[in-house]
């Protein structure tokens, strides 16, 4: 069953796949997982049919996706065929993105091509802080071209990082790999391919901004941050020139759908934009239409 796009209120470009029913969590480098709880205030973890359910009792789509910094960090991921095949099962809510470390280079492009030709996934995340690069560094360009040859969306986290925030030296990841004025060359050598700036992008908001703005292929998703905290002058961008560029997205688990939308109904968004943000442009990125 494909998703009634009639009948749903909302689609969220931004979901976790936090849990494995395949595999057991890897707890490798704990410190971590401590520091996560404490910086967001929460360990809740759904399973993958979990969110989905919870999803579909909202009449809500949304995009999951796990995160792969084996290189970086060392912990083992989150299958990306389990996520897929997971997809499969809820396809009326469930939209499937995969995540590769882009070091894995060649190997990583091949398995980039099997997740698109056999699992059908609809596009790809890239975290550049956890997955230890600059989105422009060429190591990444062997992914990056398999994904435009299928003319599918990368989804590049952006901003601050919670994850590694307060673990003595951040766990070694650097926050200058997520600013998003790297994913400005990134437009330039794949002007076809979608690419979506994750978050209010603290402390380089005006640099995303600036990007979207400049290369139409960029959008912006309002995850990470409830729409209460967001910075003036995006709202501001959102209500006029990038009207067409924002989407929906909470980083659930670690915000809720519900908490997201009560806060964005007073934030200070025109009602004439917020149907843009919160589906049409969504669906008119994605293509499900």
């Amino acid at each position: 069953m494909k998703i009634n796009l009639n009948e749903i209120v909302a689609i969220d470009v931004h979901t976790h796949a936090e849990v494995s029913c395949r595999q057991p969590h890897d707890n490798y480098r704990p410190e971590f997982d401590e520091a996560f709880a404490k910086f967001f205030k929460t360990t809740h973890r759904p399973t993958i049919q979990e969110t989905c359910d919870y999803y579909r009792s909202l009449k809500m789509a949304l995009v999951m996706f796990t995160i792969d910094a084996e290189y970086e960090i060392g912990r083992r991921r989150i299958p990306n065929e389990e996520v897929a095949e997971e997809a499969m099962k809820n396809a009326d809510v469930m939209i499937p993105f995969a995540s590769i470390d882009p070091h894995k280079g060649r190997m990583g492009a091949r398995e980039a091509k099997r997740l698109i030709e056999d699992y059908h996934v609809k596009g790809f995340k890239f975290h550049p802080t956890v997955q230890g690069f600059y989105p422009n560094d060429r190591v990444a360009y062997h992914l990056y071209e398999v994904i435009a040859a299928a003319g599918l969306p990368m989804l590049f986290h952006s901003g601050h990082s919670g994850f590694g925030s307060g673990v003595r030296g951040g766990g070694g990841l650097r926050l200058e790999y997520s600013n998003p004025i790297h994913l400005d060359d990134v437009a330039i050598d794949f002007p076809d391919v979608p690419i979506i700036i994750a978050h209010p992008s603290w402390p380089w908001q005006d640099e995303a901004l600036s990007v979207a703005m400049h290369k139409p292929n960029v959008y912006i998703d309002l995850s990470g941050w409830s729409p209460k905290y967001f910075p003036p002058q995006l709202i501001q961008y959102a209500n006029t020139q990038l009207k067409n560029k924002m989407l929906f997205g909470t980083d659930f688990p670690l915000i809720t759908p519900e908490r997201w939308m009560k806060d964005f109904e007073t934030a200070g968004f025109k009602e004439e934009v917020k149907p843009l943000i919160l589906k049409e442009n969504a669906i008119s990125m994605l293509g499900l239409n």
